[in-house]
């Protein structure tokens, strides 16, 4: 449809500079010699052209509205055969030079409308240029200027040749022009049909690109970023406008030497730090691409932020190792118990000989509770290798809180910090309140081990789709980084006294509520405690 609109508008452009070219030299034309033709003639053919630009002008000013499209080809198409058949008889009728002006007609007919209508035309261009030579030898069209005179010049059998003839050609222009303009009219849909399915297809592609779960760039063959897709901006912070134009190395300084090597490269990783600081790993492919005529164009980078995999395989295998531990452990309390039971035992009858001095007896006090001691951490040691299965009940975790600090604020260790219960006291939490306080008591520990000075430790709670999140930040000394990998490991500790114990149970309790257990380091300082409990309705 819209290439037919576009032929009607260049055909009507093309009558309107016909027409007034016509009228131009038409107007010299009779004040320079105005004895050539009568003036009947002249005035004629003047107001014809200045009909036909008038005409074309208003079909020109209508083909604005796309409902008379057909309507107005239909209407150029008529008015050509008026206008070349009144053209003839203002010239001559038979002798006019102009008859060949139908052929133009039946052109335009097979351009605008097709075949069929080309060859209704050509019949039609016939019958009327047949009928003005017939009526011009009988005589009459004398009544406008054409004599019988004329056409008797011609036989009978001349003047059906001569219309015989002009009705061959206009039907052999009928069936060139039908034809080719079949054959144009299938290659503009062909081509429109191609244009729509690349239309379609880059539409397909930006969707693709922008809708990704992974980072998308292109870059140049010297290296500079064209293409940058919304994931790779939430991975450097920084947006295409920003990067676009800049070489990879000032974007991702590690792509540089891969991309400078131009070997493709399948899911190699390396280390990141974001425009704000955020530190991520990073797995990246690289390949080249061809622009369209198939020459290498530059390269194609595909990136995903797999830190948070990295972390859950760092937990599962952190889960392995002390799930294995804990099943040697278990065993090995099980046999040291026995003979330390049958040792203290013999201690205490020791212990209550008469005959035994002084210093016996100091000794046999230390014996007695280092044994104490000891059992006591094998006890811990079995809690933490099997924990045992928590029986959940909902907890008003800001009483529950108020209710541990009460405790706590006993010990001296608490005594120049500042306990704060942030937690809503409408949060509720679904816990075993036995296993949950010992858990809050070994963290809270910790972080006032961790507190040299005066400070604080706050605890504080949301819930975030179907987990509770509890998290205890408290502002002392931090976690050094090469002592985060080991902080759940039993018997791993820095301080002097401990045993190692305190962290691992915890995490054991929590991953038996089907929670985690997780450390960090927040940016202003301290360290922060974070457990998450599945909410259960």
């Amino acid at each position: 449809m819209m290439g037919s609109e576009r032929r009607l508008r260049l055909f009507i452009y093309a009558r309107i500079v016909v027409s007034f070219l016509f009228l131009v030299s038409s107007l010299l034309f009779k004040y320079q010699d105005s004895t050539v033709q009568s003036e009947y003639y002249q005035s004629g053919v003047l107001r014809l052209m200045a009909s036909s630009f008038v005409f074309s002008v208003i079909s020109l000013v209508l083909l604005k509205k796309r409902t008379v499209t057909q309507f107005l080809t239909n209407l150029q198409v008529i008015w050509d055969l008026l206008f070349v058949s009144l053209l003839v008889l203002f010239t001559g009728g038979v002798y006019s030079p102009y008859s060949f002006l139908y052929l133009l007609s039946i052109m335009t007919a097979g351009m605008l409308l097709g075949r069929r209508q080309s060859l209704y035309t050509a019949s039609l261009c016939g019958i009327l240029y047949g009928t003005i030579l017939d009526f011009q030898y009988f005589g009459y069209l004398s009544v406008i200027g054409l004599s019988p005179e004329d056409g008797h010049q011609f036989d009978a059998i001349r003047l059906i040749y001569l219309i015989s003839f002009h009705f061959i050609v206009f039907g052999l222009t009928a069936f060139i022009t039908g034809v080719l303009a079949e054959r144009a009219r299938l290659s503009e849909e062909a081509l429109q049909r191609s244009s729509i399915d690349y239309s379609e297809l880059a539409q397909l592609n930006s969707a693709i690109v922008a809708h990704s779960d992974s980072g998308i760039l292109t870059t140049t063959i010297a290296g500079r970023i064209r293409v940058f897709n919304p994931y790779a901006e939430s991975i450097v912070g920084r947006s295409l406008a920003e990067v676009y134009d800049m070489p990879i190395e000032s974007v991702f300084p590690p792509l540089a030497n891969v991309l400078a090597a131009g070997v493709p490269v399948s899911n190699a990783e390396f280390d990141y730090q974001n425009h704000h600081g955020v530190s991520i790993n990073i797995q990246y492919s690289m390949a080249h691409f061809n622009d369209c005529n198939g020459s290498f164009a530059g390269y194609i980078v595909n990136l995903r932020d797999i830190s948070t995999l990295r972390q859950m395989e760092a937990a599962l295998k952190k889960a392995d190792r002390l799930a294995a531990l804990g099943e040697l452990s278990a065993r090995m309390s099980h046999e040291i118990r026995n003979p330390l039971a049958a040792l203290c035992g013999a201690v205490q009858l020791l212990s209550t000989a008469p005959e035994n001095s002084l210093h016996d007896a100091r000794l046999l006090t230390i014996i007695t509770r280092e044994s104490e001691r000891l059992n006591t951490l094998i006890s811990d040691f079995l809690r933490y290798a099997r924990p045992s299965l928590p029986q959940l009940t909902p907890v008003m975790l800001h009483h529950f809180i108020e209710d541990v600090f009460i405790f706590l604020r006993h010990d001296p260790k608490f005594s120049h910090i500042t306990l704060v219960n942030s937690v809503p006291e409408s949060a509720v939490v679904t816990a075993d309140p036995g296993q949950l306080n010992q858990v809050m008591i070994n963290i809270l520990q910790n972080s006032a081990d961790a507190i040299a000075d005066a400070g604080t430790i706050r605890v504080e709670c949301r819930t975030d789709r179907s987990l509770s999140i509890i998290s205890i930040t408290d502002s002392g000394s931090g976690i050094p980084d090469n002592a985060v990998q080991h902080l759940f490991e039993p018997f791993w500790t820095t301080k002097i006294s401990g045993s190692g114990l305190g962290l691992a149970v915890s995490y054991r309790i929590i991953e038996a509520h089907g929670g985690t257990l997780s450390i960090e380091s927040p940016s202003s300082g301290g360290c922060r405690c974070i457990i998450t409990l599945p909410v259960i309705s």
